[in-house]
């Protein structure tokens, strides 16, 4: 190699390194926490009990594909968007 290729390597190798270092450190732990979340809302079901991002404790008593009923007290049921939800709750403790 003659020294204007190895000259024009010194010059990219920098923001290649920024771009892999962005990768591993942002892009991947987002893109996998984003898949969490999307499999958690998709395994959602009637009788599962779960916290809003409100912060609202309920059992789910209705679902479709965007909203759902949340029983929060003996007769009361309120609408939220499937989206809403933070966690499920297990064991009295909510699963982040």
């Amino acid at each position: 190699m003659d020294n204007e290729t190895m000259a024009a390597i010194a010059s990219w190798s920098p923001i290649l390194f920024m771009l892999i270092i962005f990768y591993f450190l942002l892009y991947r732990p987002q893109k996998k926490a984003r898949q969490e979340r999307e499999d958690m809302l998709n395994s959602l079901k009637i009788g599962v009990e779960v916290v809003t991002v409100g912060g609202v404790f309920g059992k789910i008593v209705e679902i479709d594909e965007e909203n759902m009923r949340l029983e929060i007290a003996n007769n009361v049921r309120v609408k939220v968007a499937r989206a809403a939800v933070s966690s499920i709750v297990t064991n009295d403790k909510a699963e982040i």
